[in-house]
């Protein structure tokens, strides 16, 4: 199976969706410990994933995605836009200037991409209670799975889940909520929970035909 622009564009949508749909969440989680604003920012950042596509028209995917990270990193409200720029950055890594499709090979490969962008502006680890806590399982998950694009991206939308789920039991380390230690206990990490919603966008986009 490959993905063309329109697939991509497709996965992408869901992205946008999903994160729409979940915005109260990310507010109400925030609101506990943080400024209370992930989610409007998420919301931005879902509106600059849906202008983009509709506005993909020729490019190939590597110039499509680099400015794609270049407008998320200028959405304000915090480190979100930068963090997620950055995410998006590195998924155009490891493609050619001329890219064009992608298969289950390369998928793998903008994941990897997209977790050593990430891991050259943050420090965090599982079980620190950030958005690494869903992003580094997805992107192992997707590693080891032998599937096709569908089952790759199911694979790490489950991981990143329960990732994100797990940073209920954990106490922040980074961010504003460190400084309220054990009393984080009970709250999932709001950018953990987007960062899960952005794998399951992109499970829930994929195509399920060969």
């Amino acid at each position: 199976m490959l993905l063309d622009r329109k697939g991509f564009g497709l996965l992408l949508l869901s992205v946008a969706d999903t994160w729409e749909e979940n915005v109260p969440t990310y507010n109400e989680i925030d609101s506990t410990f943080g400024d209370g604003d992930h989610g409007i920012t998420i919301g931005k950042i879902a509106k600059t994933f849906r202008q983009a596509v509709e506005a993909w028209t020729d490019q190939p995917f590597k110039p499509f995605l680099k400015s794609l990270s270049s407008a998320v990193m200028g959405v304000g409200g915090g480190s979100a836009g930068p963090l997620y720029g950055m995410l998006v950055e590195g998924l155009s890594d490891p493609l050619d200037a001329e890219t064009e499709e992608i298969d289950a090979g390369l998928l793998k490969a903008m994941f990897v991409g997209s977790r050593a962008a990430m891991q050259s502006v943050t420090k965090a680890q599982v079980g620190e209670k950030t958005m690494m806590d869903a992003l580094l399982p997805a992107v192992a998950a997707a590693e080891d799975c032998e599937g096709d694009i569908p089952e790759i991206l199911a694979v790490a939308a489950a991981a990143a889940t329960a990732g994100a789920q797990a940073t209920t039991e954990m106490v922040s380390h980074f961010g504003r909520a460190r400084v309220y230690g054990e009393r984080t206990l009970g709250t999932p990490d709001a950018g953990a929970m987007s960062t899960a919603a952005f794998f399951q966008g992109l499970s829930l986009g994929a195509p399920h035909t060969t």
